[in-house]
């Protein structure tokens, strides 16, 4: 297990992060990551514009989503993270940063009441899945989403945020 660094930005006003877990969010993650080195991922929270406009450009899909990800290594999910295998991706630091996740603020609350559960465990979970997603896990196919599925939770659980 190495720590994992959450740096985070935010370009929207609302304030998204004031109700982010960092300290134990940060824990969990590096806890499911079998890594022999310091990691970061970096999260910018953003208005409706903003995500539409990656998503039309980096997906070629016009349209408002919850959550980007750009990771910035090609990782197979599950594999364990080993510093020799990065040596020109270690930042200054001494992290290896896994990429970005970018969060549509709107959208946290709008699906958060669509779904009927609190703010705070959608935008924990979109940020787990935009983790996921930079650790090389993907749901395009019914068993990769299983598989993603269960890390997700496997990670919300050990901070005490559950589907309930």
């Amino acid at each position: 297990m190495a720590d994992l660094f959450v740096f985070y930005r935010e370009e929207e006003s609302e304030g998204a992060s004031a109700p982010l877990a960092y300290a134990p969010l940060e824990a969990a993650l590096a806890a499911f990551i079998d890594s022999d080195v310091p990691l970061a991922v970096e999260v910018v929270f953003v208005d409706e514009e903003t995500i539409r406009t990656l998503n039309r450009e980096q997906r070629q899909v016009d349209a408002v989503t919850d959550v980007l990800s750009f990771p910035a290594l090609p990782l197979a999910a599950g594999a364990p993270l080993r510093k020799k295998d990065f040596p020109f991706d270690i930042d200054e630091n001494g992290n290896l940063l896994l990429g970005s996740v970018v969060i549509c603020v709107k959208r946290v609350r709008e699906q958060a009441e669509e779904y009927g559960h609190s703010y705070e465990r959608e935008l924990h979970y979109l940020l787990v899945h935009g983790v996921m997603h930079c650790l090389g896990y993907d749901h395009m196919t019914d068993g990769e989403k299983s598989v993603m599925r269960a890390a997700e939770e496997s990670v919300l659980s050990k901070i005490g945020i559950t589907r309930d």
